[in-house]
């Protein structure tokens, strides 16, 4: 179970910003304590429990860059091509048998090592043979297409740092580092439901009333990407003692309990009083749109200091997609024990006029295009709806407008954030 407070996300004002929440949860959040030993194939998306050390250099070698013919450079004559005589051929995985001489050259190819006396690299497209020898031209510097023993990393060095999410990228450097098993930890298990007299399972008969439900497909797939191992509890009926029961016996066996719907004032909306009456709800209102009514909040464990962090998201698929980007993402980051992972806006040109309030922090839904001077453009989608899933499928990503912006006219530098940036 994750470690936490009933005070973690303590705020008293009406409207709480997006960055006070991120830096409450990083302040107040443990992250799970339990560390397990993976293979490296194994490891993607789990989060590193310690620092890695470079065990050796990288490259461990000096070697070649290209297929070519490695020579002394002070053998080389300045301003005029100078004739090398070949003494063998060298390939990667194989080491020379012996140094190289004055006025020699060897074929050597890609990756394999720089022999003894050897110190530049000619590509083989700009040489020339004359029989047992090479011709090479003047102009290369000392040094050129060879890589030399640690370039890339020193041994003894900072190889990964704990709290690194390991991508494809960082699982490759822990290979080459000759690693095969890392120490991360846990998966954050994650409990989510719906909820709503509403909402039917898909594949399900469904009633006119009824709409099947996307948002739980929807945040799964977001939890998978993430490394979260995820439970999915269906849907609850719009029962307070149901949801009550529901989420007391979930935040037992888990380190987060995610919903969607029930949060806002409505009569039907129970998720919020029973986290009130059965845990800490410390806030429940975030100055963000699409997805005002985002509760967070505690549900205490058996033991002191446990139990699971709960997070209450809209129930229109668009506001809980964009609730879930900008206020369950760093909560779940923390949880893992990764290091904070900010999004940074990329700026694109606005080919849209738009106005909104000021103190909420606006996402609006945009396509990319290539203006007629080459520069990105983002166009709006034409429907604002936080129920058009559409307007997801049909996007790239958001454009986010600051608290204190009012108005965009076209042609406007804009924060664009695209999707695969939001969903992991």
């Amino acid at each position: 179970m994750a470690q936490l407070s009933d005070d973690c996300f303590a705020f008293s004002g009406p409207l709480m910003r997006i960055e006070t929440a991120e830096a409450l949860i990083q302040e107040r959040v443990a992250p799970v304590a339990e560390i397990e030993a993976v293979p490296l194939a194994e490891a993607r998306d789990r989060v590193l429990a310690y620092d890695i050390v470079a065990p050796l250099d990288l490259p461990p070698f000096d070697n070649s860059a290209v297929d070519g013919y490695a020579v002394r450079h002070a053998d080389l004559a300045e301003g005029q091509e100078t004739t090398l005589r070949i003494v063998g051929r060298l390939m990667a995985g194989h080491a020379a048998r012996r140094a190289l001489g004055a006025g020699e050259a060897i074929r050597i190819f890609t990756g394999a090592p720089m022999p003894a006396g050897a110190d530049t690299v000619f590509m083989q497209e700009d040489t020339r043979l004359d029989g047992d020898a090479v011709i090479v031209p003047p102009g290369l510097k000392l040094g050129a297409n060879r890589r030399s023993a640690g370039e890339d990393v020193k041994r003894g060095v900072l190889l990964l740092p704990a709290g690194r999410r390991l991508g494809a990228q960082h699982i490759a450097l822990a290979a080459a580092a000759g690693l095969a098993i890392v120490d991360v930890r846990r998966r954050v298990q994650v409990a989510v439901f719906s909820t709503g007299d509403e909402i039917v399972e898909p594949g399900s008969a469904r009633a006119s009333p009824a709409l099947y439900d996307a948002n739980r497909y929807l945040l799964g797939a977001m939890l998978a990407r993430f490394g979260a191992g995820v439970t999915d509890l269906g849907i609850l009926a719009d029962d307070p003692e149901v949801i009550a029961h529901a989420i007391r016996s979930a935040a037992a066996s888990h380190d987060l309990v995610l919903t969607t719907g029930g949060v806002s004032t409505g009569e039907a909306d129970h998720v919020r009083a029973t986290i009130e009456a059965i845990g800490t709800l410390v806030f429940w209102r975030i100055g963000i749109k699409p997805g005002r009514p985002v509760a967070m909040g505690v549900v205490p464990g058996s033991a002191p200091g446990a139990g699971a962090a709960f997070a209450g998201l809209p129930g229109n698929p668009v506001a809980a997609f964009v609730t879930f980007a900008r206020i369950v993402r760093p909560l779940l980051l923390r949880l893992a024990g990764a290091l904070p992972e900010p999004l940074q806006a990329l700026p694109v040109r606005a080919g849209f006029a738009y106005r909104k309030k000021e103190g909420r922090r606006e996402y609006v839904r945009v396509t990319l295009r290539r203006g007629v001077d080459g520069t990105l453009e983002a166009v709006k989608y034409p429907q604002d709806g936080a129920g058009v899933i559409t307007s997801l499928t049909e996007t790239d990503g958001l454009v986010e407008l600051e608290e204190d912006t009012r108005t965009i006219a076209p042609g406007a530098i804009v924060g664009f954030l695209p999707y695969a940036t939001l969903i992991g």
